[in-house]
């Protein structure tokens, strides 16, 4: 009888030690700006992912938004991870999406009262909306489709360096 409940106790600690396991965390990005393009539509989203994608400006299928890289961020990517690519980004590459798709913001940057301030994309001193609506790329995302995590072959999840051949696809 001792063994018997020997076994239990041994294993009633692996399911607690597997309950207790460690929350995922996300991986620093490397370099000061991170491209996000939205690959999935929203039908269906739960209301944390779609609000989490708002507040990154994404809105619709294809677009792209270009941020500066900061520790915050990296949660929200984890979050939005099923439903964008996202990649480290050169200026080089902010220069070409800026000449291809880039529309100069021309709005005010506060409300009357000093309230609310309008965000919008700084890039060598001239302002630009946030969001740049881009093809659907050629040759596809991957060889497995939206549905799959990038290290799969699919298009979903961080693309590293690689995010910037996917942009030049879709200018």
């Amino acid at each position: 009888m001792t063994e018997t409940t020997e076994t239990v106790k041994t294993e009633s600690k692996k399911v607690e030690a597997a309950a207790v396991a460690p929350a995922k965390t996300a991986e620093p990005i490397k370099g000061d700006y991170i491209a996000v393009v939205q690959v999935r539509g929203l039908v269906g989203v739960k209301k944390p992912v779609k609000d989490t994608l708002k507040m990154i400006g994404l809105t619709r299928v294809n677009q792209c938004v270009v941020l500066k890289n900061n520790a915050s961020l990296g949660g929200m990517l984890l979050k939005i991870k099923d439903y964008a690519t996202y990649g480290p980004v050169s200026k080089a590459v902010i220069t070409k999406i800026i000449n291809a798709r880039g529309i100069e913001y021309q709005g005010r940057s506060q409300d009357n009262k000093g309230k609310y301030t309008y965000s919008c994309f700084e890039f060598d001193g001239k302002k630009y909306k946030r969001c740049f609506r881009l093809n659907p790329p050629r040759k596809g995302y991957g060889r497995n489709g939206i549905k799959r995590s990038f290290n799969t072959g699919g298009a979903l999840g961080t693309r590293g360096e690689k995010i910037a051949d996917l942009i030049e696809r879709m200018l």
